[in-house]
C-alpha cells in the first residue's frame, strides 16, 4: 500500500521548473531568446509554488516542511549519524533546500530580466537607464547562476543519501507521487 505525498501540481512544477533552469543554463550562450523565455518560465513557475506553498495540500505547504533552526539541525546532525526520522514529506534540510533554491531561481530569473535591459534596453525593464549597472547586473545574474547550480548539486546528494537510507526511491516518488507510508 502505498500514501499519496505529492499532488499533481507540485509534480509537475518540480519536473517543469529542472526543466526550464537546465535549458536556459544550456542555452545562455547560443540562444539567447530562448534564454531569455525559459528565465520568465523559471519566474512564472516560482511565482505560482508561492501560493501553493500557502493553500495547497499538507505537504506541499511551506509550514509543513520549513522548520525551525533548532529541529533543523537537529535532523541535520541526527542525519550524519545515520539516524535521522524519515519523513513522508520534506524532512527539514529538505524544507530548507526549497527555500533557498526558490530565492535563488528568483534573483537568477529577476537579474537575467534586469540584465537584458541593460544589455540590450529591453523587456519590462527596457526604458530605464539600468545600462549604467550592466557589469554589476551581470556578474550577480552569474553569481546567482553559480549559487543555484551549487544548491542543485547539493539538492541530488541530498536525495541521493536520504533514498539510500530510507532505502526508498524518491525521484520516482516525485513522478508517481507515492512513498510508502509509514510504519511506526
Amino acid at each position: 500500500m502505498m500514501t499519496l505525498v505529492w499532488d499533481p501540481f507540485i509534480r509537475l512544477f518540480h519536473w517543469a521548473l529542472a526543466l526550464a533552469f537546465c535549458t536556459a543554463y544550456m542555452t545562455g550562450d547560443g540562444y539567447y531568446e530562448l534564454h531569455l523565455w525559459l528565465g520568465y518560465t523559471v519566474l512564472a513557475l516560482v511565482l505560482m509554488r508561492l501560493p501553493w506553498g500557502l493553500l495547497g495540500p499538507r505537504h506541499a505547504r511551506f509550514q509543513d516542511f520549513v522548520a525551525g533552526p533548532r529541529r533543523t539541525l537537529a535532523y541535520a546532525a541526527a542525519f550524519l549519524r545515520g539516524r535521522a526520522a524519515r519523513h513522508l514529506g520534506h524532512n527539514p534540510l529538505a524544507g530548507w533546500m526549497i527555500v533557498l533554491l526558490l530565492l535563488v531561481l528568483t534573483i537568477t530569473a529577476l537579474s537575467g530580466i534586469t540584465l537584458d535591459a541593460a544589455e540590450n534596453r529591453s523587456g519590462p525593464l527596457g526604458s530605464t537607464r539600468l545600462f549604467i549597472y550592466g557589469d554589476i547586473i551581470e556578474a550577480a545574474h552569474l553569481l546567482s547562476t553559480n549559487l543555484a547550480l551549487a544548491l542543485i548539486g547539493l539538492h541530488l546528494a541530498g536525495v541521493a543519501a536520504t533514498s539510500w537510507m530510507y532505502r526508498e526511491n524518491l525521484p520516482a516518488a516525485m513522478i508517481t507521487g507515492y512513498k510508502r507510508p509509514h510504519t511506526d
